[in-house]
């Protein structure tokens, strides 16, 4: 079996609210999303999707997606998709590095190996358990009782873990964690996202005055040293999201009892291949894991539930799902949020379709 087309479409997904993260300092009201169709000899193709969340959050962004592609195309057509590892080293041959780029190729590569084998990706992945997965909600920064206003109507929905998006300013984030906190009940998972934007003294300052809440803290500080600083002053469980790039990162945040827990994101670290490598460390590392996309559609999404439904139960925290923040869905079937819980469909591939007509034509086609 051979890849023997690449067809490219770009797809604006507009949110249904407007979202700030990182206190308030990164706005966003659509994500620029790429899908991508490889084209096989046996008639057989695999979808896969690389969105980053705007070009502002990590060095990332669409265009440069697409761009990309074609610098890929010439060594990914010809290339077996059933031997993802192997495709992989051929992509890092050709560029070293931009894994937004490689993402959403290996993805559909697993997608296809799926399909030929008549097994769901999950199973490729280790193997799908009966466990369904968690979903996470995602609490935008606001006043504090907006953000309370956010929790309740995600409680209302079935979430039982939550992360809030804080940073603001010391006293601002007290008041946030405090009023939130109160809000929690038992059963329930408490994060508190920071997305870099503390300096080391004001995420001292305000974990230490909220030490009494039970709750996550994720990714506090702009560097990974700034924030081991922060975990060496600090008792509350920390996790590690965007200074999680590659395995190299997982080790050393082992070695240096870094964080409790990670956020593994597809698309961040070159997609499936490379997240299951890292899924495995850390489950035998005992770091938790919240495995989930960067943004994107329902077709990222399920990517994602693949991966964390194929790992085992005590090692995962949750998944946030992208698409339930998008006002239109061009995916047909996929993960989706039932309560609170989302799980893969037992199909071959990941089990999801594609609205043709929503996609319009391909902005580049490679054969």
């Amino acid at each position: 079996m051979k890849i023997t087309g690449i067809s490219v479409y770009q797809v604006t997904l507009p949110l249904s609210h407007p979202y700030s993260l990182s206190g308030g300092r990164l706005h966003y009201t659509e994500l620029d999303s790429t899908f991508v169709a490889l084209e096989t000899d046996l008639s057989i193709t695999g979808w896969g999707e690389g969105c980053p969340w705007g070009s502002t959050y990590l060095p990332a962004f669409a265009s440069g997606i697409r761009a990309g592609l074609e610098e890929l195309a010439p060594v990914v057509l010809g290339a077996n998709p059933s031997r993802p590892d192997v495709v992989n080293r051929a992509m890092d041959e050709a560029l070293p590095g931009h894994p937004y780029v490689k993402s959403a190729i290996d993805i559909a590569c697993y997608d296809i190996a799926g399909k030929a084998l008549g097994l769901p990706v999950g199973d490729l992945l280790g193997g799908l358990t009966a466990d369904p997965v968690l979903v996470q909600s995602s609490i935008p920064t606001g006043t504090p009782e907006e953000m309370v206003e956010s929790m309740e109507r995600a409680r209302a929905a079935g979430y039982k873990v939550h992360s809030a998006k804080i940073g603001s300013g010391v006293d601002d984030d007290i008041e946030r964690v405090r009023k939130l906190g109160e809000l929690t009940q038992p059963g329930e998972s408490m994060t508190f996202d920071v997305n870099r934007a503390w300096l080391p003294d004001q995420a001292i300052r305000v974990m230490k005055a909220t030490a009494d809440v039970d709750a996550y803290y994720e990714e506090p500080c702009e560097t990974y040293e700034e924030s081991l600083h922060v975990r060496r002053r600090t008792t509350q469980p920390l996790i590690l999201d965007e200074s999680i790039k590659t395995y190299s990162d997982v080790l050393r945040a082992v070695r240096d009892g870094a964080c409790e827990a990670i956020g593994l994101k597809l698309n961040r670290v070159g997609g499936l291949t490379k997240a299951r490598r890292i899924r495995d460390l850390c489950v035998e590392a005992g770091v938790r894991l919240n495995i989930e996309e960067t943004g994107g559609s329902a077709l990222a999404d399920t990517a994602a539930v693949h991966l964390a439904q194929a790992t085992p139960m005590r090692s995962r925290r949750a998944t946030w799902l992208c698409h339930e923040m998008i006002s239109v869905d061009p995916v047909i079937g996929g993960a989706r949020n039932g309560g609170g819980v989302t799980r893969v469909a037992d199909a071959p591939g990941l089990g999801v379709g594609l609205d043709h007509e929503f996609l319009g034509d391909p902005v580049a086609v490679y054969q």
